[in-house]
């Protein structure tokens, strides 16, 4: 099969086909996602060395349960071993030994197929485009802000970064309450956020501190930094991004104001799929280009670039 290999170098490549385990389904990818992660897995992030990729649609083509055969699927990433501790406690995203697609251990969805366990797979709605279903995991991963913090109609939330992340935190969080303001470096990238009413406001103009919730989806260490301003005292940061490197900052002033930071991952798939079927999250706006898998590196390039918010892969048919 076709596969965007990393090895240091992301290259194209022929390579074997995966074989599936026992309990594991073989999947035809149809569509794949460029994330932010994967743009940092090529700056070193997690040592990881394969077929990168996770966000993907996909139809099953071989699985020991007969009622996925032949259906169109997404997939939860975390793939748990049910038997360390973590497991035990049900936690299996952080299950000790976990593979996680094209992440870890684990190669991923930028290639003509990949392997799941049959329990991380989600049928997808007849009525949903791959288009809207790639984005299934990162919005769970938006969902997940909620699972793990209270959240009142009332709270004031300020989200940091214009990205697909942001994008997607400040449309899930605006569910829970309308008190809330996306801050990006973007204009073009905040004004998808308009038509749905969510308010927005440029990155280098000054924003009230003191808000109960702050999510930095920026990325970065200024974004850390300015989160750990706005935050009321007692209030939450929620830190919903990944880096590859390390960085330096002050930690005094989360201390001294009693802040709680909250590292926040992967999410829950079904009301995903649930607001992408309603349209209460809304994705195909944020589409910037679509690319055959012959041409990855150039998608790669176009996704490094500060116009772009989601890039798509698209495998032959």
């Amino acid at each position: 099969m076709r596969a965007l290999v990393f090895d240091g170098v992301p290259r194209i490549a022929d390579v074997p086909k995966p074989e599936p385990a026992a309990g594991e389904a073989l999947i035809r990818v149809r569509c794949a996602g460029i994330c932010n992660t994967d743009a940092e897995i090529m700056q070193g992030y997690m040592g990881f060395t394969g077929i990168p990729g996770h966000e993907f649609t996909g139809i099953v083509e071989e699985a020991s349960n007969e009622h996925l055969l032949g259906k169109r699927v997404v997939g939860e990433i975390n793939c748990a071993c049910h038997a360390c501790v973590y497991c035990e406690m049900e936690m299996p995203h952080h299950c000790s030994a976990r593979t996680v697609l094209g992440i870890q251990g684990r190669n991923g969805a930028f290639a003509e197929y990949l392997t799941l366990p049959e329990e991380n797979l989600h049928l997808l709605p007849d009525a949903m485009t791959d288009e809207v279903a790639v984005f299934t995991e990162p919005t769970a991963a938006a969902f997940r802000i909620p699972e793990q913090v209270e959240i009142a109609s009332s709270d004031r939330i300020i989200v940091l970064g214009d990205g697909k992340l942001g994008l997607l935190c400040a449309q899930v969080l605006w569910l829970e309450t309308k008190n809330l303001v996306c801050v990006g470096k973007h204009s073009s990238k905040l004004e998808l956020l308009h038509p749905l009413h969510i308010e927005t406001c440029p990155a280098d103009a000054p924003v009230e501190p003191g808000a109960d919730i702050v999510v930095d989806a920026t990325g970065s260490a200024t974004g850390f930094e300015r989160a750990i301003e706005l935050v009321r005292p007692e209030g939450v940061l929620v830190l919903k991004t990944t880096i590859a490197g390390a960085i330096q900052a002050e930690l005094s002033l989360p201390v001294i104001n009693e802040v709680q930071i909250v590292g926040s991952r992967c999410g829950p798939f079904r009301p995903a799929l649930e607001a992408l079927a309603l349209g209460t999250v809304v994705v195909k706006p944020m589409i910037t280009a679509s690319y055959p898998i012959e041409e990855a590196g150039r998608a790669l390039e176009h996704a490094r670039s500060s116009d772009a918010i989601k890039i798509l892969l698209w495998m032959p048919e």
